[in-house]
């Protein structure tokens, strides 16, 4: 399982949650993503996205004007069952 961080201070809403899905999609099952983000409408945004996307926040934190997510890339269980 790999680890990659992204630096999205900075940037103002829609580009973290858009960054953050362009970043999942390459990601393997069970990797993780460590997205660092400064744009407090993230805290609203990033969760709707792993809603959507099937995949896992392991960690919220938030600190001052941060904030950091860790996600887990779940198993893509639908592109692996051909019957659905």
């Amino acid at each position: 399982m790999a680890q990659t961080t992204l630096d999205l201070t900075g940037l103002k809403c829609p580009l973290p949650a858009l960054k953050t899905r362009k970043a999942l999609k390459s990601l393997k099952p069970g990797d993780r993503l460590e997205v660092h983000c400064t744009d407090p409408l993230s805290v609203i945004d990033i969760p709707n996205l792993i809603r959507e996307t099937g995949d896992r926040i392991e960690i919220t934190q938030q600190a001052e004007r941060r904030i950091v997510f860790l996600i887990e890339k779940a198993n893509d269980l639908l592109a692996a069952d051909p019957s659905t």
